[in-house]
């Protein structure tokens, strides 16, 4: 069983207090927020030696970390995929190389060729690069490049013809829309420089191949407000380009502009004003057609006619239906889009003129994600992935209506080893809830396992079963894998969104302690053999779980959560998300979100579980304040022996792209931390 460690480093407590619509309220840690101040970099040097202590002194980290690198270096993992004539574009990986390398493909089955490789280039191993654009007659490539976890990302133009890349680039900085020119003339792009003195402006630019940036002419300029997204998508057909102004406050709502495309000054018309909601323009062989909520909740695909774009003239082309629409595809005169079923993925196929085509077999439990958003050949590329499978890339020839396997990554043990239940349970309020569970074939079902309990609950986004070494490792050790389907979500359609949105969000929470004490209940796990986890969204369903219920949970792994919801808002981009959460600037959204905010429910002297947060300085959109101050705020208060720990590093962010030995070394600090805290005792050499 897990042991005792040593006290961690003392945090000092400096309370600051406000009072905010009406409420007295005292954040003892503010001066956690200062990132870069000396006493925060010292005192998380600290916290940083305090948790490589910790797993310094795990017993089983060698035989995790051999079956780890296993399972992550499968042979050949591909993604990416993008097809522009009889070239086909994508990202692999092979066997133990530290990050990807973008692959040239002369034809489906062809020679390729490794037009970009970081390595090579001289970006080292943290640089990972992925497909930005392709000209529509595939001579160039514009791919992005980004160290470690950061959101930023440099931008890079290959000639592929000539192998050279050019001149023409784009500084560090966040690129929201890129498009080439039907003519190979030069660029239209939307980009925001690292350290631009203007920050929230946003605007597009034409660029000419061979000029100075310094030249580049302002085709747009849609705002200089901070909640303000531009993007940019185009028609070779039609020689049009649309802009896109999102505007992310609540309620969100988007904004179309059309222009012709030139390489000389050309008018601006806005054909849709501020549609409420969510609203995906692209076009499909010169017509404008749009992903949209608007008179859909759970969405559909419409088509706009630029000379009556009125919502009131809409055409539907995939209608909404009582699952809802997660991501579609345009391909040839098709649209493909997916539908979520509690967690089992279908794909639906339909024509232009808005009539059902045969879709294409989608096998049970499992995740298919289509991975071209719009392309002018007949070819689409989707991925299917299970519990037990890793992801295989399907190609399907909409003029042949054929499928075929295009990669396939090899199977790191039996897959059929693994079983799988659905099944569901009732939560605090009486509503139904869909759960998951997977565990090796010969321990399901058989009686209390220690258990992994994992959700989301928020933004509509779906849990569906997803093939990952963390799950693998855990069920070969004989752990129970469970994923319920918690409002917040839209596994059950867009009503299952609101249950858990903004005001509702507790119902989440309600939901993933219903869970645990299902699992209980029906004697699938055992009190203090539980452990939770999450990031991001989760990361805040975690840190709410174990301070709603303490008692419930023996070890929780917590990443680039967010915690204070009172402050949230003020940092990065988050304040975007008033439309999901509520904004701390509204009175009643406001008591909403205190009285759930983990890291004002931390209570004194309260036996809390294992606790491990994970952040790092590279994390842009939950600001990594929250683990520094919920990790000095619990290793206070906390009267049990069980460590509360931080794991940050300066590299790690919000969507990490770490180099391969960096994913080992990390999921394996986590994976031993899981096992030391259940008191589960590393079998070597056990797999599937």
């Amino acid at each position: 069983m897990a042991h005792a460690v040593d006290a961690p480093p003392p945090t000092p407590v400096e309370p600051v207090t406000e009072v905010l619509h009406g409420i007295e309220i005292t954040d003892p840690y503010r001066w956690l927020e200062d990132q870069n101040s000396a006493r925060t970099r010292k005192w998380l040097e600290e916290q940083a030696a305090y948790t490589r202590a910790y797993f310094a002194a795990m017993p089983d980290r060698e035989q995790i970390r051999t079956r780890v690198r296993d399972l992550l270096a499968l042979k050949e993992v591909i993604s990416e995929p993008r097809n522009v004539g009889d070239r086909y574009f994508f990202l692999k990986r092979q066997g133990d190389r530290e990050q990807p390398v973008i692959v040239m493909r002369d034809g489906l089955f062809g020679p390729e060729t490794v037009p970009i490789d970081p390595a090579q280039r001289g970006s080292g191993d943290s640089t990972a690069v992925s497909i930005a654009a392709i000209s529509w007659d595939g001579r160039f490539l514009a791919y992005s490049a980004r160290q470690g976890g950061t959101d930023h990302s440099s931008l890079e133009i290959l000639d592929v013809e000539r192998g050279v890349m050019l001149s023409d680039r784009l500084p560090e900085g966040f690129c929201t829309g890129f498009v080439f020119a039907s003519d190979d003339s030069g660029f239209y792009y939307s980009h925001r420089e690292l350290h631009d003195s203007r920050p929230n402006y946003r605007a597009a630019f034409w660029h000419r191949f061979g000029t100075e940036r310094s030249q580049d002419r302002e085709t747009f300029f849609a705002g200089e407000e901070p909640n303000l997204f531009l993007g940019i998508l185009d028609s070779p057909e039609a020689k049009l380009l649309a802009y896109t102004v999102f505007f992310t406050g609540k309620p969100h709502c988007t904004s179309v502009y059309l222009q012709e495309m030139s390489s000389k000054p050309a008018e601006v018309g806005l054909l849709l004003r501020e549609v409420e909601g969510c609203f995906v323009p692209f076009f499909v062989r010169g017509q404008l057609l749009a992903y949209t909520d608007l008179a859909a909740p759970n969405f559909r695909i419409v088509r706009i006619d630029s000379a009556h774009p009125g919502p009131s003239h809409w055409h539907d082309v995939v209608p909404e239906s009582d699952k809802r629409i997660q991501q579609f595809a345009a391909v040839g005169d098709q649209v493909f889009v997916t539908r979520i079923d509690r967690f089992s993925t279908k794909i639906e196929a339909f024509g232009l003129d808005g009539r059902r085509r045969e879709g294409i077999p989608s096998p049970p439990d499992g995740t298919i994600d289509l991975l071209n958003r719009t392309t002018e050949t007949e070819k689409l590329f989707y991925s299917y992935t299970s519990i037990s499978k890793p992801a295989a890339v399907y190609c399907y020839d909409a003029r042949r209506e054929d499928v075929f396997t295009w990669n396939e990554a090899s199977a790191p043990g039996d897959p059929s080893a693994i079983a799988v239940e659905e099944t569901a349970y009732t939560s605090a309020d009486g509503t139904s809830v869909p759960l998951f569970l997977a565990a090796r074939k010969d321990l399901l079902g058989s009686g209390p396992l220690p258990t992994f309990l994992t959700g989301y609950g928020g933004f509509g986004s779906c849990v569906t079963p997803r093939f990952t070494a963390f799950a693998t490792f855990l069920m070969e050790q004989g752990y129970l894998f469970a994923v319920p389907a918690l409002r917040g979500g839209s596994e059950l359609g867009e009503q299952w969104h609101r249950a858990g949105k903004r005001e509702n969000r507790q119902n989440a929470f309600s939901d993933f302690v219903a869970a645990a004490e299902w699992l209980i209940r029906e004697q699938r796990s055992i009190s203090g053999r539980i452990a939770i986890g999450g990031g991001s969204n989760a990361g805040l369903l975690v840190g709410a779980a174990i301070t709603q219920r303490p008692d419930l949970f023996r070890a929780a792994i917590c990443l680039g959560p967010l915690l204070d919801m009172a402050r949230y808002h003020l940092f990065n981009f988050a304040a975007g998300w008033a439309d999901e959460y509520g904004s701390p600037e509204d009175k009643e959204d406001f008591q909403a979100l205190l009285a759930y905010s983990p890291y004002h429910h931390v209570l004194d002297r309260v036996a809390y579980p294992a606790v491990l947060l994970i952040s790092g300085d590279a994390d842009t959109r939950c600001n990594p304040m929250h683990a520094r101050k919920m990790a000095a705020r619990l290793q206070a208060a906390t009267s049990s022996t069980r460590p509360v720990l931080l794991d940050y590093k300066a590299a790690w962010g919000h969507t990490p792209v770490q180099p391969l030995s960096t994913k080992i070394a990390a999921l394996t600090d986590r994976l031993a931390f899981v096992c030391h805290e259940l008191g589960v005792h590393v079998q070597p050499g056990r797999s599937l």
